[in-house]
């Protein structure tokens, strides 16, 4: 079975090709309703509408840059065309209408926009301001969105619990079961009349009721659950200025005339104008399939929703929102395409198939062998010719029986189990500060056997303050609260004065006054860090800012480890100013300030001298970055990069970001649980060395390399080094991939990779499971991520692992259990229906034993908590069966013992219970059905713990669990006492009773005693 599951039923975690997605739907033959079995699966037709889409989008686009490119050559001797604002637009106090903005922006129309005065001129007919935003007004705001919309795409309204109702009715073999439950009634009341002919067609339509009801309930429970996931997924924060002050708000919040300041990584959240910024590269793949990044700037000002930022920063108008914009359409569509299945979900529906083929089969026999039977009895009896109501009833009773195997065998529960306790594992996983973006994360996380996690903010608080520093060569620490005057004692004026302006210029944070008045800084930590140590100084930012004009940007990225700037100083003369990692902006470095506050010759001497500092620094795991600054002449191109080489050091500042709480003992759980943790930083090796011997990473036999020197190994020295590498540092993003790469397909390892940055988007893209962090990350690199840590904590990594492992093992209990009832069910029917001309089990009673396996044994088992036992055990890794021996093991062991105590109860139950009255074979089969229901409810504990013997443990703290199994007992009960008109059951003695729950009982020591046999 595993081998064709995996020829015909295996898909990847993520990415599977369409054709892979369909072969596997048209494999499914026996499928009993449709609806229900692919509701959570990737809608095909939906995604193929989705790229037509972006294909018209695309070529709109082109043409629209090509005309607007000719428009150019001719703006100035064209007279536009007059435009004639809407009187509802003129009433609310506005100069320009809903469609004329998104013609401007989306038809990239700098005729028409140049008509309108420019982006000064947008913004003044929107009514708001390109330095304050918008006023927070509530009339005026409340006046715009009825103008403008609101920045939501349109979703499919929400289905309520009817729809479900509605859905699972249209279950194949429960229709047929109805048709037969409406014959049965017609014919029952015209032989004996209302009510007593009435009763086995009741029971069968009560029966069917029930299912639908509680399955209706199950499934509407799970699209609650996966609706409140979505909503957790959509909340994107942006930074805006409205009134004057900068804060965050919702994207779903914004409105035209909106100032939207954007930086690396962001997702462009509206259709808007570019109003100023540098080096801004977007990423329009999104939205056009365009792989080739398009600059933005005041030539090209246009900016499209769903794009995202590439490189750079930039403050934006929002013209356009919501279904107006074209990646609000595109959405609209794509959020109907759904998630793609996972792999369980897939090979859970290639199970159900190849068993209910199998139940196919033997419902086909077992109807042949009763009906042959029954005709057997009318040859010898000599009335084949001659058919009386009750025989009609009798082969009536026949077929249902046969149907209702069909529902048995058909295990529809199984792919839907998935869906359930993946369902549930989201919802808990929310509540441990992990947001799961794709299902199938949740079951490979399970699977996990390595870990490449990034220091900063994972690892480390992400909380930085600078400790140490070394400028103009005099080494001092920085004590909390700082004291200006001890800092700057040793510092000449003019060095003091450079080292400010390098600062607070050179920085993609920035100083604010919020809504309280009071300073809030902006940024990444590290840029927040060197702020702080700038207003420890006695440095004034926006003085800064205003005496020196910022007229070219190289922002950060994890390539070059560096950023810089140029500067237009107020004397005319121009200074770049360049910061980044220690030992690469150092290398740059030709000259020093010296501690007289002299520019002086870099000599081998002090270079000595400062990399020492640079290791004594990192050795104390301090994050070290050194500024430097160069004179340039006057004529300097904006248009050249900014120089690579001859600066002067400033100093270098020691920053200091403390391990979390709690790091070491994840670090040690993973290792326990089979997982090899490895850290994957941009830092130095030093710093990275000190923090992951910290951490419990880096251990005596390990290795840690630099991601330079890792690239340039060849591939035979590549395999025998990346088993024992546990720390990079100074990588790349490329490293980063380069290594993943290697561990998925040369050690066949199964992968889980953090990422906050922008960069990471590949290593995301290639891991199994691709970790994005919620504080510190990019919109572009949560984009990329199957689970977003809300928290930026690795201990969060671990619950989410244990969880995938929970998923795992659940689902495999799940599926154990109802193997073992399919199989039991359909071989006592078959073998009853051949050896006694009739079946045991009823339509009614496989009904509600189809439900006890199905909607309600998923219930129970599929919702298990984790326990730490999981992280005790090896990962399953990427090639560990599903169905294991173990499972087998179990399975058949059960199934053997069940099937031997019904076949006895059938051959020698009459003679032990001494049932010789008129309803004996009524009786003997009501005591069948009861002891083989409890031989489920005992199983299904036996169930909780595949191969240990305690499967009591934390029982009584799963409520769902002891609920599923108190629940059906007492129904049980209410069905053999009282409801036998309509179940075809009579009431038991109390001896009855007690040996049909023995019979169940003893099937637990039974399991006990298989779980003694190795396999």
């Amino acid at each position: 079975m595993e081998n064709y599951l995996q020829e015909h039923f295996e898909v990847k975690s993520k990415g599977s090709s369409e054709e892979v997605l369909r072969r596997w739907r048209k494999l499914c033959g026996v499928v009993k309703n449709p609806k229900r079995r692919f509701r959570f699966i990737a809608n095909l037709s939906k995604r193929i509408e989705a790229d037509a889409m972006r294909r018209t989008y695309q070529e709109k686009l082109r043409v629209a840059v090509l005309v607007s490119q000719a428009a150019i050559q001719f703006i100035q001797g064209v007279t536009p065309n007059e435009y004639t604002v809407p009187e509802e637009v003129k009433a609310a106090g506005f100069q320009i209408c809903a469609d004329e903005l998104c013609s401007i922006v989306e038809g990239h129309d700098l005729k028409k926009l140049n008509s309108h005065g420019g982006v000064n001129g947008i913004a003044e007919k929107l009514s708001t301001s390109i330095t304050d935003g918008l006023t927070t007004d509530n009339n005026f705001l409340n006046r715009r969105q009825e103008i403008y919309g609101i920045n939501k795409f349109a979703e499919s309204k929400a289905r309520n619990f009817w729809v479900f109702v509605w859905e699972a009715l249209h279950d194949m073999t429960l229709m047929i079961l109805g048709m037969c439950a409406v014959t049965s009634l017609i014919v029952g009341i015209a032989m004996e009349g209302w009510p007593k002919g009435a009763h086995d067609g009741l029971g069968i339509v009560a029966s069917i009721f029930l299912v639908v009801f509680v399955t209706a309930a199950s499934d509407y429970r799970q699209s609650l659950q996966f609706r409140d996931l979505d909503k957790e997924k959509k909340k994107i924060v942006i930074q805006i200025t409205r009134d004057g002050h900068r804060q965050k708000m919702s994207i779903y919040d914004l409105l035209p005339g909106d100032i939207v300041h954007l930086s690396i990584g962001d997702l462009v959240p509206a259709d808007g104008l570019f109003v100023s910024g540098f080096s801004l590269l977007i990423d329009e793949s999104s939205l056009t399939g365009e792989s080739e990044p398009v600059m933005v700037s005041t030539d090209n000002p246009f900016l499209l929703s769903g794009t995202k930022v590439q490189d750079g920063s930039c403050k934006m108008i929002v013209t356009t929102v919501g279904m107006r914009t074209q990646w609000g359409e595109l959405m609209a569509t794509l959020s109907e395409g759904g998630d793609d299945e996972t792999p369980l979900q897939v090979k859970l529906n290639g199970v159900a198939t190849i068993i209910g083929k199998i139940g196919l089969f033997f419902a086909i026999v077992t109807f042949a062998v009763l009906v042959n039977g029954l005709f057997s009895r009318k040859w010898q009896k000599g009335t084949h010719w001659y058919w009386s109501g009750e025989e009609a009833m009798e082969l009536l009773e026949y077929f249902a029986v046969a149907v209702t195997i069909v529902v048995v065998a058909v295990p529809e529960g199984l792919p839907l189990a998935v869906t359930l306790s993946l369902a549930f594992a989201m919802k808990k996983m929310m509540n441990d500060k992990a947001l799961v973006r794709h299902l199938a994360a949740c079951e490979t996380m399970g699977s996990v056997t390595s870990i490449c996690s990034d220091k900063t903010g994972t690892l480390t608080n992400n909380r930085m303050t600078v400790v140490k520093s070394c400028i103009c060569m005099n080494v001092k620490e920085v004590r909390r609260p700082a004291d200006t005057s001890s800092l700057c004692s040793g510092i000449p004026d003019s060095a003091l004065k450079l080292l400010l302006r390098s600062i607070f210029n050179n920085t993609g944070g920035e100083i604010v006054i919020n809504e309280e008045g009071k300073h809030e800084i902006l940024g990444t930590p590290t840029e927040t860090a060197i702020l702080e140590f700038g207003l420890s100084l006695g440095g004034d930012f926006q003085a800064e800012r205003q005496a020196s004009k910022v007229i070219k940007v190289e922002p950060f990225n994890s390539e070059k480890k560096q950023m810089g700037v140029v500067l237009e100083l107020p004397d005319g003369g121009r200074q770049a100013h360049c910061k980044g990692a220690s030992e690469i902006v150092l290398a740059a470095c030709d000259k020093v300030i010296n501690s007289n506050g002299e520019v002086v010759p870099l000599e081998a001497a002090s270079v000595y001298q400062l990399k020492v500092i640079i290791e004594q620094f990192a050795s104390e795991a301090l994050r070290t970055l050194c500024l430097a600054y160069m004179e340039l002449e006057n004529d300097f191109s904006l248009d050249v990069p900014i120089p690579v080489a001859g600066y002067t050091c400033i100093g270098i500042v020691g920053i200091k970001d403390p391990v979390r709480l709690g790091v070491k003992e994840s670090v040690a759980t993973c290792r326990s649980a089979g997982i090899t943790v490895r850290m994957v930083t941009g830092d130095n090796i030093n710093t990275a060395k000190a923090i992951a011997r910290e951490c419990g990473i880096l251990t005596d036999d390990g290795i840690a390399i630099e991601g330079s020197e890792f690239r340039e190994k060849k591939l035979e020295e590549l395999n025998e080094l990346i088993p024992k590498i546990q720390v990079m540092a100074r990588s790349s993003p490329l490293d980063k991939h380069m290594l993943v790469k290697h561990l998925r397909t040369t050690f066949n390892e199964v992968v889980a990779v953090t990422g906050d940055g922008t960069n990471d988007a590949p290593a995301l893209h290639e891991a199994d499971i691709g970790l994005a962090m919620g504080i510190a990350g990019t919109e572009v690199a949560k984009e990329s991520a199957d689970v977003i840590i809300l928290d930026d904590n690795f201990s969060t990594i671990v619950t989410v692992a244990r969880w995938g492992r929970s998923v795992y093992i659940n689902i495999q209990k799940f599926v154990q259990f109802q193997l073992t009832v399919n199989v039991v069910a359909l071989i006592v029917n078959f073998s009853s229906a051949c050896l006694t001309g009739s079946a045991s089990l009823t339509a009614v009673q496989l009904l509600w034993v189809n439900m006890i396996m199905d909607t309600l044994g998923a219930l129970a088992l599929a919702t298990e908590p984790p326990t730490d036992e999981l992280m005790k055990r090896s990962p399953v890794g990427r090639k560990g069966k599903f169905i294991s021996n173990i499972m087998w093991r179990n399975i058949l062991g059960q199934s053997f013992y069940q099937l031997v105590v019904i076949w006895f109860l059938q051959a020698k139950g009459k003679a032990i219970f001494v049932l010789e009255d008129p309803v004996s074979d009524l009786t003997l089969n009501t005591l069948i059905f009861n002891s083989f229901v409890f031989c489920q409810i005992f199983n299904e504990i036996s169930s909780r713990n595949m191969d240990e013997i305690d499967v009591f443990k934390g029982i009584l703290g799963n409520y769902v669990f002891v609920g599923v199994i108190t629940c059906t007992a007492i129904f049980q009960f209410i069905i053999i006492e009282y409801l036998g008109t309509f179940a075809n059951t009579t009431p038991l003695t109390f001896t009855q009773w007690f040996f049909s729950v023995c019979i169940g009982f003893l099937g637990m020591p039974v399991a006990a005693a298989l779980k003694m046999i190795p396999v």
